[in-house]
């Protein structure tokens, strides 16, 4: 009876405490917006997270989707000037150059200039001592008396004949004999006196002279040294010389620019050794026939050199220009090598339209090194992609880097 009552008292005492009623002061207010501003603060969380991961996905997808479109550097073409000049390399050669021979076998007695040094046409660059020469010619000398002895004898003794055989004295068998030693005689001494003549040139040879103006670039020879004038033996070059006043320049212009080497046009030298100084020469010559080897023509070209500042066998750069005809509807574009796409199907440009790639045949002219000429299958705002991939075929989507200017490496 007694635990029936006491679980009665347990049950209304939690009941009553659950059905009280809430308090409605001031407290209960403030603890109601409390708790509104909090769930608000946790769906803005919530919401800020979701959106925030969703942008993030997005750009994630859009780098990737960029990332896998390759980026290119393109150029524009240069559009090319009616008149433009085409530089080719040449070597400077001497007007003349000759080696310098002994004409005559002694030994080498003086010599009288050394390398580097200018001399004058007939000017004296050494002596031989010819001992044997001059005792041939003293010789020649004795026999050429001789034999003048002997013709005047004979002509004494047929003039005799002669006068003799007009009063009958003699027989004419006798007298033509006579005549005949007379002419015999004087066949002599011109025998002797040529002898005498060769000799006495052998011996002006023991001076050599300098055949022509110039320099002198290499002296083989020394005092006291063995001359071979090539009688049994192979001749020995004793100087080297070079006419520097005046230098050619030859040069091989490719086949298409043949028409810029007009004979007597001028061309324009520049040399390494003295920057932003240029040389006049002129066209005096060409080969006339195309070198089926190298498809080029060989040009000359003559540089007056009076104070002697271009250096034989010097490295230069020939300036030839090229003169189109002002009429020509077409003008040429250049463009840099590394540009140029070599195909099974032909050369080939990659240009970039509308995003993606397009490969242009085109057709080149001259070839500059660095750069080429482009006569047809380009326009000036064409975007050419300079180091295209081997790899890349019409219709790839590219991105563009910011061009360079026009021709630019």
């Amino acid at each position: 009876m007694n635990t029936t009552e006491n679980n009665t008292s347990e049950v209304t005492e939690t009941d009553t405490a659950r059905l009280a009623p809430v308090p409605s002061g001031p407290s209960s207010r403030w603890l109601l917006v409390g708790l509104s501003a909090a769930a608000i603060g946790l769906g803005i969380a919530i919401y800020s997270g979701i959106h925030e991961r969703a942008q993030a996905e997005s750009t994630l997808g859009v780098r990737t989707e960029r990332a896998a479109v390759p980026t290119v550097t393109v150029v524009q073409p240069t559009s090319g000037a009616v008149t433009q000049e085409i530089v080719l390399p040449g070597n400077t050669q001497a007007f003349n150059d000759t080696p310098i021979y002994a004409r005559t076998n002694g030994y080498l007695k003086r010599w009288y200039v050394d390398i580097g040094a200018h001399v004058q046409q007939g000017q004296l660059l050494a002596e031989i001592d010819t001992r044997e020469i001059d005792q041939q010619l003293e010789q020649a000398r004795a026999d050429l008396t001789n034999a003048q002895a002997n013709e005047q004898l004979a002509q004494i003794t047929a003039a005799r004949w002669q006068n003799l055989l007009k009063t009958n004295s003699v027989s004419k068998q006798e007298t033509d004999q006579a005549v005949s030693d007379l002419s015999a005689r004087q066949a002599s001494v011109d025998s002797m006196a040529a002898n005498v003549h060769r000799l006495e040139q052998l011996q002006s040879f023991e001076k050599v002279h300098a055949p022509f103006a110039g320099v002198i670039t290499a002296r083989n020879t020394d005092i006291g040294a063995l001359i071979n004038a090539g009688a049994g033996g192979v001749p020995q070059e004793l100087f080297h010389m070079a006419a520097v006043n005046r230098l050619r320049v030859y040069v091989a212009v490719p086949e298409v620019d043949s028409q810029a080497a007009q004979t007597g046009a001028k061309a324009t030298l520049t040399l390494d050794e003295f920057p932003g100084e240029s040389f006049q020469g002129t066209i005096v010559r060409d080969s006339d026939s195309i070198d089926l080897a190298s498809r080029t023509l060989n040009v000359e070209v003559d540089v007056d050199n009076p104070q002697d500042r271009i250096k034989v066998g010097a490295y230069a750069f020939v300036h030839l220009k090229d003169l189109r005809s002002p009429h020509s509807p077409t003008r040429s574009l250049t463009i840099p090598a590394n540009t140029l796409l070599f195909r099974s199907e032909g050369l080939r440009v990659g240009v970039v339209r509308n995003g993606h790639a397009e490969l242009v045949p085109i057709t080149i002219g001259r070839d500059f090194g660095a750069t080429v000429e482009v006569v047809a299958g380009l326009q000036p705002t064409d975007q050419v992609i300079v180091n295209p991939s081997d790899s890349l075929a019409s219709g790839n989507r590219l991105q563009v880097s910011a061009p360079q200017t026009g021709g630019s490496k």
